[in-house]
């Protein structure tokens, strides 16, 4: 800390300046209050898989949270609550090749393709967190009900397409989103896993709690063959709070993070259950 930013104020002179100092380096040592809820995960051990299925109940939700059930290398696939309970939507999102966070960057034959999105669903691109093609389908999605979700993907060396798909409960049908294509050198789905995250990250929001499960997981398999995702590790951000919290519900997965949650299991935990039923797929 320099002196010389410090001013002679009046008869009381350095005496209020080292005052002054005092209280700036009080108020330096306190650590930083977070002012976002701890990001939480669930890493899910899988072989290679042309076809990844997983299910989500939000049992607790706020404005700015992300409850992503389909995540895997190069994309992930889930629901939002955006400004409030009427402002909802799920986002699937697919990274171009590389580490810039500048969408208008990218040359044009490095930037994902995108080859199909239905017309219900809004396409754009996105930065800041990496680059690449996020889409948007707006559904008032409800606490308490399940949502099954699908990513498809088909390599094309050198690339791979991702489609999405939504199970629609009212027309007994999967909703094909979207198909991206993006530079993999030809890879699988690798790399599964689901989170919750709070993006809204004002301060007020690390105080509330997010809720959800997780479970019904299954890939296929190169060979065709179905796998159900048993196991999941639990980890978290670099955020410095404790209340978070992973568990074991009805044979399901389930992640809470803020509030008053109170953690039990210690973050690179491995837990499993036991499969329930292969579900049908699109």
């Amino acid at each position: 800390m320099k002196i010389e930013k410090c001013k002679m104020w009046g008869r009381h002179g350095w005496g209020a300046c080292l005052l002054v100092l005092a209280v700036e380096a009080a108020f330096a040592d306190e650590p930083k209050v977070p002012n976002a809820a701890r990001s939480v995960h669930l890493g899910f051990p899988a072989p290679d898989a042309t076809v990844f299925y997983n299910e989500v109940t939000v049992e607790e939700s706020v404005p700015g949270s992300y409850f992503m059930v389909c995540g895997f290398k190069h994309g992930y696939f889930g629901i939002q609550e955006l400004s409030g309970p009427e402002d909802k939507v799920v986002l699937f999102s697919i990274w171009d090749p590389g580490e810039q966070n500048d969408p208008n960057s990218v040359p044009a034959d490095r930037r994902v393709e995108v080859l199909h999105n239905d017309n219900d669903v809004r396409v754009g691109r996105f930065g800041n967190e990496g680059t690449g093609a996020q889409s948007f389908y707006k559904l008032k999605w409800k606490i308490g009900q399940t949502y099954r979700f699908c990513v498809k993907a088909t390599a094309e060396k050198p690339k791979t397409s991702f489609a999405a798909y939504l199970w629609l409960d009212e027309s007994n049908e999967w909703k094909h989103l979207a198909t991206f294509r993006t530079q993999t050198g030809g890879e699988p789905l690798r790399g599964l896993y689901s989170f919750l995250e709070d993006f809204r990250r004002d301060g007020r929001s690390a105080k509330q709690t997010r809720r959800a499960t997780f479970g019904n997981g299954w890939v296929q398999t190169m060979n065709g063959d179905w796998v159900a995702l048993t196991k999941a590790r639990f980890t978290g951000d670099a955020t410095p709070l404790d209340n978070i919290d992973t568990g074991i519900k009805d044979r399901r997965f389930w992640l809470a993070t803020g509030g008053n949650v109170t953690n039990h299991v210690p973050l690179k935990s491995m837990l499993s259950w036991t499969p329930v039923e292969l579900p049908p797929s699109p």
